[in-house]
């Protein structure tokens, strides 16, 4: 269990390193994402980008597990 999370607490700190590059491709402004802006608030609710991004991890892990044979 100890080593899921510090997998995961690595995993959080690349994907926070990468944030700037990964909005440049156009993440969390595609269609189908949910924007909300008032006076002072703004809420983003990245629908599209997260399947998106669900889609190619699940095709990369499959990927990974064919090649290693499991």
């Amino acid at each position: 269990m100890s080593h899921l999370l510090i997998l995961l607490g690595l995993v959080l700190i690349l994907l926070g390193l990468f944030w700037g590059p990964l909005t440049r491709l156009g993440l969390g402004r595609l269609p189908g994402d949910i924007v909300i802006e008032r006076e002072n608030f703004r809420l983003c609710i990245p629908v599209t980008s997260a399947v998106l991004v669900s889609v190619a991890l699940s095709l990369l892990l499959g990927l990974i597990r064919l090649f290693l044979g499991r």
